[in-house]
């Protein structure tokens, strides 16, 4: 993975996170925008566990989105694009 591409994951995080920060604090506030804090988990509803007894590994991969942070994202896509240039 080059540079370029780690920060183009990094804004794409930081706009998903913002986003959903966004979404939760309008819905909140806001009793039209109630449907912002509304999420959705995508991923594993209970985690893969092995236990060798002495050791145990727990496999797990849970994604908590609304629409905030879909639009977030998107924006940090294109607020990247316009720096990158």
């Amino acid at each position: 993975m080059n540079k370029s591409f780690k920060y183009y994951l990094l804004f794409i995080l930081i706009g998903g996170i913002g986003g959903t920060f966004v979404g939760e604090i309008l819905g909140n506030h806001f009793s039209m925008l109630s449907f912002l804090k509304v999420s959705y988990n995508i991923g594993t509803a209970k985690p893969f566990v092995i236990d060798f007894k002495i050791l145990s590994f727990t496999f797990g991969l849970n994604i908590n989105i609304n629409l905030m942070s879909i639009v977030c994202m998107i924006l940090a896509i294109i607020i990247y694009k316009k720096v990158r240039k």
